[in-house]
């Protein structure tokens, strides 16, 4: 049975894991920011997050998107691909948020 003190530590890398879900659900119209009252704590985290599973993640995104941009169909899904690869490197201290953009629109 776990106590207070021993789960409160992987809360933040549950949130960030959920942050990277909904980011993957619907990437389209969606970009991420680097929040500006990001400290230490997520820089420690993030290094913690890369070396266990940023990596793996974007090792995992980088390869899935090769295939993708193969099919005319695809081609919009490698790029969402390949915009998950900053987020899963690096997700602690970050936003999503909306372009104001359509989809495609440059």
């Amino acid at each position: 049975m776990l106590r207070g003190a021993d789960h409160r530590a992987t809360i933040p890398f549950g949130i960030a894991s959920f942050r990277l879900a909904g980011f993957m659900l619907w990437p389209f119209g969606r970009t991420t920011v680097v929040r500006d009252d990001a400290g230490a704590p997520s820089c420690v985290g993030n290094v913690i997050w890369l070396v266990f599973a940023g990596w793996w993640l974007a090792l995992g995104h980088i390869v899935t998107s090769i295939p993708l941009f193969l099919s005319i169909i695809g081609i919009p899904f490698g790029w969402a691909n390949l915009k998950m690869v900053p987020i899963s490197l690096t997700p602690l201290g970050r936003d999503i948020v909306s372009t104001d953009q359509g989809f495609g629109a440059r």
